[in-house]
């Protein structure tokens, strides 16, 4: 029964759209960690202050890749939002708080910006937050109508009821 209820969904057709938004950015962000190893994978986590930096980027990138993957296809799509809620709350907090604060937080460093504060903050964290409030949508409604999670949930019902739905 837990199985079911992680890939049912009872969300509109349209949650596709969210899908769509959430799969795309976290796939095309995990594939540039490996393309891009200085620019967005290890080297920018070490800017940033991650510790391990060339360990810690692929590992974030490959979740990023199988999890947007799932996501996009909309299999196990409230399982997969988990680890991208992690991933965006930790880019929130080592990125964007250093940006509020003005101010390195721990081994995080704020970026050279022109401003610093909530304004500044939220600028910067518009994609973040959008990827945040996607994930959590993601995770509390499933993936919707037109997802493998769907069509499975529907076969297995269709199963255990017979072929007259009974």
């Amino acid at each position: 029964m837990r199985t079911r209820a992680l890939i049912e969904s009872r969300a509109p057709a349209a949650t596709i759209l969210v899908r769509l938004m959430i799969g795309t950015v976290f796939l095309s962000e995990g594939l540039q960690k490996f393309l891009f190893v200085a620019e967005v994978g290890g080297g920018r986590f070490a800017r940033i202050g991650f510790p391990h930096a060339d360990r810690v980027a692929p590992f974030v990138g490959s979740f990023e890749i199988a999890c947007g993957l799932l996501v996009l296809i909309g299999l196990l799509t409230r399982l997969a939002a988990l680890p991208l809620l992690v991933v965006i709350l930790t880019a929130l907090a080592t990125t964007k708080l250093p940006i509020l604060l003005g101010r390195d937080v721990g081994p995080f460093h704020a970026p050279a910006l022109q401003r610093y504060g909530f304004w500044a903050m939220a600028h910067e964290a518009r994609t973040d937050w959008s990827m945040l409030l996607g994930s959590a949508f993601l995770a509390l409604v499933g993936a919707g109508r037109w997802s493998l999670d769907a069509w499975i949930a529907a076969r297995t019902s269709r199963d255990r009821n017979g072929p007259t739905g009974r």
